[in-house]
């Protein structure tokens, strides 16, 4: 079994360090910690015309990392740890090895392969357009197929969800991603550096900040720079904003999806004045702009933070009479309760993470685990005991916005005058390797990046928390009325 490499989350490594072992060792020791551990990162890079696949895990407050060279198939891991699933499905579809035995081999995002080689999926579907590829289909008369989506009512990118039921009960749910691909990940790796935070903050628009900050940490770490405690607290105030607007418009949305309109418009305006505290520290509602390597793109001075503590303290009283409305109306707990479950053993095997994690006896937060910015100095998050169904995951989002209010007061008492920091080109450590983690408001954010010997980005790996949690909500569905959805 190989011995993975202590490695530090924001700390440039270099990659020579980094033990590269063959693919059968390196499978046995990530099938081992999985048993307890999590992935945060698996992917493939190539490198010099070979093709390698870099494992990070995460061990309680641990990190460790090992490479290995990639043969063209290999004994899937997924047989044994579901928590690669979406992982080697992925690695599948950018480079054409084939997980042997996956239960599961489909498309992911339909993304051109990498490497123009021959499909591994055994299907005809990789030209033709998204959604092609045979779903999963349960037989019998009384069975009925519902197709939602891909086009929705809202701005959500587009996702596609097939049902396969009995009446109003689901069996099964499958989901389906990527009609609307673009590529980032290459497109980080042609872009100039003037331009890769741009790409960065519209990677998705609940979390511009949280990719920001990833992506700035990243290269300070490979360009060796240093953040003032002045920006680093403005970045906090800026990530734990775009939580409470994003937390407070899900509770809003659950209370809609069950027609108790009146917290779902309270929430849906006060989750706007979130927003616009965003616009006084960047100028626009999304913070767009805001943060960049080495420290806050926009001044930052009393007169700021004076105005959104104030707005705060506004806001609060508002925001907890609305939670208390909605969680305590019978009506809503009716619907709220025993809904969705997902059970510990479920969440612990698909390695859930974030707020629904939480909810389902997961207690990893990486704002604790993984302090960066000012977590350090703040207090953890208090959650309460989960049930695993909807109803947990709403106190859970209750509880981070009561968290997000008191840790926003330290951090405006402590804020002072922050100055702009100008647009530089930064010059990155060759032959490195860097990893950071953040706890986005979905849950655990991280981006990966690869330097070659020139200093120049050969990879750029971003992983959404989404990646760990779409498969929850296809296991929360089994066995609920399809009305629940």
């Amino acid at each position: 079994m190989a011995n993975l490499m202590p490695i530090n989350h924001g700390q440039a490594v270099p990659r020579a360090a980094l033990p590269i072992f063959e693919f059968d060792q390196l499978r046995e020791s990530l099938l081992e910690i999985s048993r307890y551990g999590y992935i945060v990162q698996f992917f493939g890079y190539e490198d010099d015309g070979e093709l390698f696949v870099l494992a990070v895990m995460r061990l309680e407050d641990q990190l460790l990392a090992g490479c290995a060279k990639l043969p063209a198939s290999y004994p899937a891991l997924t047989i044994k740890q579901p928590k690669f699933n979406l992982f080697e499905r992925e690695l599948a579809e950018q480079f054409g090895i084939k997980p042997l035995g996956h239960p599961w081999l489909k498309m992911l995002r339909y993304q051109p392969n990498w490497r123009n080689v021959p499909d591994v999926f055994g299907n005809d579907y990789r030209e033709d357009i998204p959604g092609r590829y045979p779903y999963f289909k349960v037989e019998g008369e009384e069975v009925h197929e519902v197709a939602v989506g891909p086009i929705h009512a809202g701005i959500i990118e587009p996702g596609h969800f097939r049902f396969q039921c009995i009446g109003e009960r689901v069996l099964h749910l499958e989901i389906s991603h990527g009609y609307q691909h673009r590529g980032v990940e290459q497109l980080l790796i042609k872009a100039s550096q003037q331009r890769q935070p741009i790409i960065v903050e519209n990677i998705a628009g609940d979390t511009t900040l949280a990719n920001s900050i990833s992506y700035s940490q990243a290269i300070e770490a490979l360009g060796g720079l240093t953040v003032s405690q002045e920006a680093m607290t403005i970045r906090t105030i800026a990530l734990e904003l775009e939580r409470l607007a994003n937390h407070v418009g899900d509770l809003g949305a659950m209370s809609g999806d069950v027609a108790f309109t009146p917290p779902a418009a309270f929430c849906g305006r006060m989750r706007g004045e979130f927003l616009n505290l965003l616009l006084l520290l960047s100028g626009n509602r999304f913070g767009k702009g805001l943060i960049r390597p080495g420290g806050a793109a926009f001044p930052s001075g009393s007169r700021e933070l004076t105005a959104i503590k104030a707005k705060l303290h506004e806001l609060r009283p508002e925001v907890e009479h609305c939670i208390e409305l909605l969680l305590t109306a019978h009506t809503v707990l009716s619907r709220f309760e025993r809904c969705g479950i997902v059970s510990r053993e479920a969440a612990n095997g698909l390695g859930l993470v974030g707020p629904v994690g939480r909810a389902s006896w997961q207690p990893y937060d990486a704002r604790q685990d993984f302090p960066n910015e000012r977590y350090a100095d703040l207090p953890p998050c208090p959650w309460e005991h989960p049930t695993g169904d909807v109803l947990a995951r709403a106190r859970i989002r209750a509880a981070e916005i009561s968290h997000s209010f008191d840790i926003l007061n330290i951090l405006l008492a402590d804020g002072g005058k922050t100055a702009a920091q100008p647009p530089e080109i930064h010059k990155l450590t060759p032959s490195a390797m860097v990893v950071t983690i953040n706890e986005a408001w979905r849950g655990e954010l991280s981006h990966c990046l690869l330097t070659d010997t020139n200093g120049r980005i050969i990879r750029y790996k971003v992983k959404d928390p989404s990646f760990h949690n779409w498969s929850g909500l296809e296991i929360a569905l089994r066995d609920e009325e399809i009305s629940d959805f």
